[in-house]
């Protein structure tokens, strides 16, 4: 029988907080993974030079101005998510939009910043539009 105010958990290990920089998600993540990781969050960075970098859902997020990718280090590959319409690597497609790149392979870099201004150039298009859409609305609604 439990003991009011004792906790009755066997497990002494506790979880561990998110890393609070992307410098840190990498210095986290296992060695073989680091490189692949500094490779990816460059040409992230290059691709998408506006997007905000910070963490979110424990991994490395950039936002332009809503989520455009997500990067994260495993023992065996590094992961980009969400990939979306991801030509030219569809070896690497793992679930729906989920790419996973090997630790003993190089990266696709190329692929990669294609991919990601691809996903800046869709948000600056729905920006332009929800854009026009509010002057429209703006402009009727003063007209009334």
């Amino acid at each position: 029988m439990a003991t009011a105010g004792k906790s009755n958990s066997t497990s002494r290990s506790r979880a561990k907080p998110p890393p609070a920089t992307p410098e840190a998600y990498i210095a986290s993540q296992p060695t073989a993974a680091q490189s692949h990781l500094r490779q990816l969050r460059a040409a992230i960075k290059q691709a998408a030079p506006k997007a905000e970098e910070r963490i979110s859902y424990g991994i490395v997020g950039y936002f332009y101005p809503t989520r455009l990718v997500y990067f994260g280090g495993a023992a065996n590959h590094v992961a980009l998510y969400p990939a979306g319409d991801a030509k030219g690597l569809e070896r690497y497609r793992y679930g729906a939009s989920t790419l996973r790149f090997p630790l003993d392979e190089p990266l696709p870099l190329a692929r990669i910043k294609a991919l990601v201004k691809a996903r800046v150039k869709e948000r600056d298009a729905a920006g332009a539009k929800g854009s026009r859409a509010a002057a429209g609305a703006r402009r009727s609604a003063s007209a009334r």
